[in-house]
């Protein structure tokens, strides 16, 4: 298993620099990969395309690269040239992101996510590989059949003629096109105990192309507190949790409050959801129950979280990518320390 390192947007909180700064220690602690997010903040390209500069080895990867944002001949010409820029260090990853952004921000329908998730991934990998671009779907047609339009193909050479490409999924069937078209899976609420279900949909995806599991990128993000005090770890990571099981879409469609359902936490996910949107995000908070806190991050000391990495690992994650919960640039890179640390402890590193 290889460590990672999830950055998230840019917040109230964060700075440029700080991230820069997470992402020179982690390179020089040996993670594989760098994370950087987008939602209708600041973008993932241009953070990645920064830091890809400013770095040695580590990969920069999207998570995510948002679909309804841009054209999928667009995202490809983004991935080939930060690509080239890292010297072949780019990983894109890819999701529909919800019905508010999609709809709210980018003015995209968002209607049939699946089958446009596929149409987008067969073009952009289309334009990496420098194939002339002409595709005849449901959601995307090239050229237009009815004006001056000609297919194209990518106007330079990149580094590979195949980049990674993840999706970022939580339902079954997305979990199944993931297997299906991708090279690795983005996966948040990851619970070691909960992942044979989630796996299962990946694996199934994989037999339809008559591939295996093996050498499928499996990275959830998992959020990560060191400290002597459980408890008091899990209360830095409840408002996060609170905001997707709550407040990250809407009560008909929330696909992280439906993954807390098929979790097990059903009651408590209805309470909180409940609790948010009537703009009671502090007993939201409250509700989240303190086991699926634990169960989906990297909670305590060194040991603890050296012995829940062995429990990842025995789960099928390949890449274990940490969010920091912590206060301040310097705890961040202590953390990245302690975490590199603990992998070393648990003896399930590459």
């Amino acid at each position: 298993m290889r460590l990672g390192l999830s950055l998230g947007y840019q917040t109230a909180w964060s700075t440029p620099a700080d991230h820069l700064a997470l992402a020179e220690e982690a390179d020089r602690l040996g993670y594989s990969v760098v994370w950087a997010a987008e939602a209708y903040g600041s973008d993932s390209p241009s953070m990645l395309a920064w830091m890809a500069g400013q770095t040695q080895r580590i990969d920069v990867g999207a998570a995510v690269m948002q679909i309804p944002a841009r054209t999928p001949a667009m995202t490809a010409m983004t991935a080939a040239t930060i690509d080239a820029l890292s010297g072949g260090r780019f990983r894109l990853g890819l999701g529909v992101s919800g019905p508010q952004v999609s709809e709210g921000w980018h003015g995209v329908r968002f209607a049939k996510p699946l089958a446009r998730t596929r149409e987008y991934v067969d073009i952009v990998k289309l334009a990496i590989a420098r194939k002339e671009v002409a595709y005849d779907g449901e959601h995307y047609t090239l050229p237009l059949p009815d004006g001056p339009g000609k297919a194209l193909r990518l106007g330079f050479h990149p580094p590979r003629e195949h980049i990674p490409i993840y999706l970022a999924a939580v339902g079954p069937k997305n979990l199944e096109l993931a297997g299906e078209i991708a090279d690795g899976w983005l996966a948040v609420f990851y619970a070691p105990e909960f992942a044979e279900e989630q796996l299962a949909s990946v694996r199934a995806g994989r037999a339809k192309v008559g591939k295996e599991l093996a050498g499928f990128d499996v990275v959830p993000s998992v959020p990560v507190v060191v400290g002597d005090d459980i408890a008091s770890c899990a209360e830095l990571v409840r408002w996060y949790a609170a905001l997707y099981v709550g407040g990250m879409g809407s009560r008909q469609q929330n696909f992280y409050n439906q993954l807390a359902t098929r979790m097990g936490y059903g009651d408590a996910a209805r309470e909180v959801q409940d609790l948010y949107l009537a703009k009671r995000q502090r007993d939201a908070a409250a509700a989240i129950p303190m086991e699926f806190i634990d169960r989906t991050s990297l909670l305590g000391p060194k040991e603890r979280i050296a012995e829940r990495m062995r429990e990842y690992a025995a789960a099928g994650v390949t890449t274990l990518s940490v969010t920091l919960f912590v206060a301040d640039r310097d705890s961040g890179v202590q953390t990245l320390r302690t975490v590199a640390e603990a992998l070393e402890l648990s003896g399930v590193g590459e």
